[in-house]
């Protein structure tokens, strides 16, 4: 998958309007989603996306709506909402006009607020986004001849602290809810003019969960929110399309296998204990050969659908030829379906690491090949605008709150 980012490594500008959630030590010992604490919209109405078509009608009910109306409500709603990308209700013409000012008084179609939107040089494109309380995440688009990608964030902050990855360097504020996970999809298709939805001639083409966060630490509103991407009548995009990826959440990788059934993508970058142990320090708690084993064992995993082990390469920390050997055993060892995707390190300020020279990565990818398992080496994309792997702790937030804000309604401004 030719995408710039493991953006599991990136870290969006944060409004933190609570005290984040006190992390004990340097891993998170809890292997179960968090709570999602998103306060409700100060409105008091009713987000419908990321909303499944029962929820969309007990919503209805709920709300004093007679159950078989509902029923026939909830359907046309989510048709559109998910399949024509309306955002007002009354632009629903087959809804009775009458009913729309019962609909716009008690619920809303939302989307995230974009606070900025850059754009490379290389047509990648980055939003910074705002959620009703206050929480700023991001979302990267990266173009290519034959698909577009889009990375998306399952978490405000995280709490995996990855000593390579920018966003590694802050802590969990919370979960992003389905409908926060599934916004980031429909802004994009905004974005891009691709309503209605049709698998034909779109540009967004692939979605992966490799944003901001651990999706296995958020796994309820994540499996949520791509069950509803996946939904042949709404945004219809293949599981094929869909890629997960993960630092190694052992006890939830079959539970993702089986029930989302996406691509798996896992956070590797060393092939020893202690290389892995200081790097991505979760190994502490699951180690390489456990998290291997995870993998094997991955529902639907075969040669038509492999594992993509995404490697960073570290000058003289974990790019040696015994390196990529060693990897080369391991993957034998486990007799995995696997691709390695290695990704030359983007630094950031205060980085502790510097990137491996050109000649020792494609020495390391020449081995891994020979090997027989596809190991190609990523091209950085977005990196003007900080969009690039483990770079995306953002320009934005070397500017002040009080002057993004003022940017903010100067753009609405200008807009009329």
């Amino acid at each position: 998958m030719e995408i710039a980012c493991k953006f599991d490594y990136m870290r969006a500008m944060l409004t933190v309007s609570t005290p984040p959630m006190p992390i004990p030590g340097h891993i998170d010992p809890v292997p179960v989603p968090r709570a999602t604490a998103k306060a409700p919209r100060p409105d008091g109405r009713v987000d419908l996306v990321g909303l499944s078509k029962p929820a969309i009608r007990e919503a209805l009910e709920t709300a004093g709506m007679e159950p078989k109306q509902a029923k026939l409500r909830a359907k046309q709603l989510w048709h559109w909402i998910y399949n024509r990308g309306a955002t007002e209700f009354s632009a629903m013409t087959d809804i009775a006009k009458a009913q729309h000012p019962w609909l716009a008084e008690r619920f809303v179609v939302g989307r995230p607020d974009v606070v900025e939107a850059q754009v490379s040089s290389d047509g990648t494109r980055k939003w910074l986004l705002r959620s009703p309380d206050g929480q700023d995440y991001e979302m990267v688009f990266i173009p290519d001849a034959d698909r577009g990608t889009l990375c998306v964030s399952s978490q405000v902050g995280c709490t995996l602290n990855c000593r390579f990855c920018h966003t590694g360097t802050m802590r969990l504020v919370r979960n992003l809810t389905a409908g926060e996970i599934v916004g980031q999809v429909m802004l994009a298709r905004d974005a891009l003019g691709e309503w209605p939805s049709s698998p034909e001639g779109r540009m967004l083409t692939n979605i992966v969960m490799m944003g901001m966060g651990e999706p296995l630490y958020n796994f309820d509103e994540v499996k949520t929110g791509l069950q509803i991407v996946m939904d042949g009548d709404g945004l219809a995009l293949s599981k094929r399309r869909i890629t997960l990826s993960t630092s190694g959440v052992v006890p939830m990788m079959a539970r993702a296998g089986e029930e989302i059934g996406v691509n798996l993508a896992v956070s590797l970058h060393a092939v020893t204990k202690e290389v892995r142990d200081e790097i991505v320090p979760l190994n502490k708690k699951y180690g390489i050969e456990e998290l291997l084993q995870a993998c094997a064992d991955y529902p639907g995993a075969n040669n038509a659908r492999r594992i993509t082990f995404e490697y960073v390469m570290l000058k003289d920390k974990n790019d040696s030829d015994a390196d990529a050997h060693e990897l080369v055993r391991l993957l034998r060892k486990y007799q995995l379906p696997a691709k390695v995707n290695l990704i030359p390190f983007n630094p950031w300020p205060g980085a502790p690491y510097e990137c491996s020279t050109p000649d020792r990565v494609n020495a390391f990818s020449d081995i891994v090949f020979e090997a027989g398992i596809s190991a190609p080496v990523r091209r950085p994309r977005g990196r003007d605008i900080d969009a690039a792997c483990g770079q995306l702790k953002t320009a934005a937030e070397k500017k002040s709150r009080a002057q993004l804000d003022r940017e903010a309604e100067e753009k609405m401004a200008a807009l009329g």
